[in-house]
């Protein structure tokens, strides 16, 4: 296995992984990983039943002390609308979220490099699982969230011994919070920390492994700062390089209409950050207003022959409720696959016969306040 290194995707220089970074020195803007290798059957340890099957291509400099077996996640049959649909649920995993994929890689990176404190910002799902790695690992663990997050996240934050800080205002409120602390504390951002996505290009390898070493035709999956878009293209990519795929499979990614600046930006046909009204939306883990890493989702959908859509508040609620009577009991961010499917199936973007993977990424368990006032069942 050859180490990475960090890269400046607009300057092209590099630096070692052996120290942490989570910006480039030289501009101050995010890095990212060199490209990895992909992996091939006979490279997965079949008897590790997490995403450390796929050890080979996960590209930590040592052997992992804390996987709470994040990955593996059923890939269920279902049916939506007449159309076949596989359902990944992600929301199954240990903190109840898809981010265990990235935080399991990227704190056991962190300690393996000698960070013993670290700093996330998080509207709930990432912090969760930051403050649940951060007590198996160790380490010191502040999270900043928004005020207005759901209380089951908070508590769950803090039942595993992190300090939580309630921001008040919006998402980015919280966000800048966190800079401004970043020069104490390093600063694990899930948004900017690329050994997150080292952990998340696993949703790609299982969904190849579970399809039988098959790429599906398109991945739906929900739009914030996007890491399950970004890393299904990169394990993709991986694949498609190491000759196990013909083809990227279409990455379909779901923003909320209420905040969709990913969205704008891809309508425009450039690379332009546009401004966007933002506003409050049920599916709070994908509200983020400004974008990180910009040119990479634009560019994992374009690539793939996919697009960016938006989905209405409604349009949310009832993505929901379909799910939930199938017996998916997820978030209302999840809700926005679930609409995304009815919308993509409509305009036949999904087409009879094509093999469909839905990403689920979070459970429901902890936002049922929010699902009960939604749906006045509580």
């Amino acid at each position: 296995m050859t180490a990475p290194q960090y890269i400046n995707p607009r300057t092209g220089k590099t630096w070692p992984t052996d120290k942490a970074l989570w910006k480039a020195p030289d501009d101050g803007g995010y890095v990212n990983l060199t490209p990895g290798t992909g992996i091939t059957p006979e490279d997965i340890d079949r008897d590790e039943n997490s995403l450390w099957r796929y050890r080979p291509a996960v590209r930590l400099p040592k052997t992992p002390e804390a996987t709470l077996g994040a990955g593996w996640t059923p890939l269920l049959a279902a049916d939506w609308n007449g159309f076949p649909v596989h359902m990944k649920a992600d929301y199954l995993m240990v903190s109840g979220s898809f981010k265990d994929r990235g935080t399991a890689v990227m704190f056991n990176y962190l300690k393996q490099v000698g960070v013993t404190a670290i700093l996330e910002d998080s509207s709930g799902n990432a912090g969760a699982s930051a403050a649940t790695y951060a007590a198996a690992l160790g380490l010191d663990c502040r999270i900043m969230v928004p005020a207005a997050a759901p209380a089951a996240k908070k508590v769950q934050m803090a039942a595993m011994g992190a300090d939580v800080v309630a921001i008040e205002g919006t998402r980015d409120d919280v966000a800048d919070a966190a800079l401004a602390e970043s020069e104490t504390t390093f600063y694990a951002s899930h948004n900017h920390q690329p050994y997150f996505l080292e952990g998340t290009k696993t949703l790609a390898f299982e969904l190849w492994e579970q399809l039988g070493f098959r790429a599906p035709d398109c991945v739906v999956a929900p739009l914030g700062q996007g890491s399950n878009i970004m890393g299904s293209h990169l394990g993709f990519a991986e694949l498609l390089a190491a000759g196990q795929i013909d083809r990227l499979p279409r990455i379909y990614a779901v923003q909320a209409a209420h905040c969709a600046p990913y969205h704008a930006a891809f309508e425009s046909g450039d690379e332009t950050i546009r401004p966007f009204p933002a506003q409050p939306s049920i599916a709070d883990g994908i509200a983020s207003a400004t974008p990180v890493r910009l040119r990479e989702v634009l560019a994992a959908v374009r690539e793939s022959g996919g697009s960016i859509i938006t989905v209405s508040e409604e349009e949310i609620v009832q993505g929901f409720t379909q799910l939930a009577r199938q017996g998916f009991f997820v978030e209302p961010t999840t809700g926005a696959v679930g609409a995304g499917l009815t919308k993509l199936i409509a305009q036949s973007a999904i087409r009879p016969g094509e093999s469909v993977a839905a990403v689920l990424t979070g459970s429901g368990l902890k936002a049922v306040e929010k699902i009960g006032s939604s749906l006045g069942l509580g």
